[in-house]
């Protein structure tokens, strides 16, 4: 049988399991952060006006894989509506992030984050786990996992959110 992800990817999620930080909720204000970016720092107060998809992901992710294609798909489609997919690499060594990314090209902003501050910060529980934040800065949707059977139901969720901007 093939493991999903690696024993040290098994503590990490188990320390993020253990932390004390709260579920986040809909309609609460999501946590800022300024992260190290491909190029540039990654920090959700430059996405103020804009719906964001946050996308918490990890090399070892097998669902992870599924979900890069569809959400470069999304972006392309939603961008000139307002759409900015960030995805926010959790892994603490760089080269597996990057090795994933090589095989797993990103057409959207990417963020590291080896410390796992802004995982803890929004209560994530698995990978990946995405939220969809509104142009004011607030929850609209927190999702786990990636299947191909909820691309629509997720793509729709982006939809009726863009709808207001």
């Amino acid at each position: 049988m093939k493991t999903l992800c690696s024993p040290t990817a098994v503590l990490v999620l188990a320390c993020w399991l253990g932390s004390s930080a709260q579920a986040l909720e809909v309609g609460q204000l999501a946590p800022d952060f300024d992260l190290a970016g491909r190029t540039t720092a990654v920090k959700l107060s430059n996405y103020k006006g804009k719906t964001v998809y946050l996308d918490f992901w990890a090399s070892w992710c097998g669902p992870c894989k599924q979900s890069f294609p569809w959400m470069n798909d999304m972006q392309s489609r939603y961008s000139a509506k307002g759409l900015r997919i960030v995805a926010v690499d959790v892994d603490q060594n760089s080269d597996e992030a990057k090795a994933f990314l090589k095989d797993n090209p990103a057409r959207f902003d990417v963020a590291f984050d080896p410390s796992g501050k802004t995982p803890r910060a929004y209560a994530v529980k698995g990978m990946p786990t995405s939220v969809l934040i509104g142009p004011d800065g607030k929850v609209l949707m927190v999702h786990n996992g990636f299947r191909p059977e909820e691309r629509q139901a997720l793509e729709a969720q982006i939809k009726l959110s863009l709808k207001d901007q």
